[in-house]
């Protein structure tokens, strides 16, 4: 058993044991929802959705991908392509491409992944902070998914229910400046590398 085998084992079984998790998503539901959104998930975050569970699970906990309204803002999906219409575009406002709230963590925050990163970098998307500049309110909350969950199921790390104890002990994420604004090129929605880094 690999490693990244080894940490989809314990987070199934960490989500078996608190008995809340969502059957997970079928196939053709993974496929419409990359369809809406425009770009791949990161392979590890699609494989939780496809093995563990539609969310309800993990730090957060996750969000379920899709639902029957892709535009229904609880669920992932809706929840990205609310922050990226038209309507919500501005001079001032702008979302990342290609970063997927995952986990609503209340007050208007969100733990999102940054799916065109090679590791899937979690981010906390936090408002309060964006006074002065909408990058200021981008955080990296772990260097990748997978660390996010190995913090989870070690009970340490920012997965409390107090989302603003997680924004004062986190990191400004430096690429934001450079990704609020839509960039559609072709590179810019390339997926990550087929096989999920852990």
């Amino acid at each position: 058993m690999n490693r990244f085998d080894e940490l989809l084992g314990r987070t199934a079984a960490r989500a078996a044991r608190n008995g809340s998790t969502l059957p997970p998503v079928r196939p053709e539901q993974l496929k419409a929802a990359e369809r809406l959104l425009g770009f791949p998930l990161h392979p590890l975050l699609a494989t939780l959705y496809r093995q563990v569970g539609d969310g309800n699970f993990g730090p957060g906990p996750l969000l379920p991908l899709i639902g029957e309204d892709p535009e229904d803002e609880e669920f992932a999906v809706g929840s990205y392509l609310g922050r990226t219409s038209s309507e919500a575009a501005g001079p001032w406002w702008s979302w990342p491409i290609g970063v997927l709230p995952i986990a609503d963590r209340g007050c208007n925050m969100f733990t999102c992944v940054d799916c065109r990163s090679e590791k899937g970098t979690v981010l906390l998307f936090d408002p309060h902070r964006t006074r002065d500049s909408l990058s200021r309110g981008w955080l990296v909350e772990a260097d990748s998914l997978a660390a996010w969950l190995e913090s989870w199921l070690a009970g340490r790390g920012h997965h409390t229910d107090q989302a603003v104890d997680v924004a004062r002990s986190v990191t400004q994420w430096t690429e934001a400046s450079s990704r609020l604004y839509p960039d559609t090129t072709p590179s810019a929605l390339s997926a990550p590398d087929a096989e999920p880094q852990v």
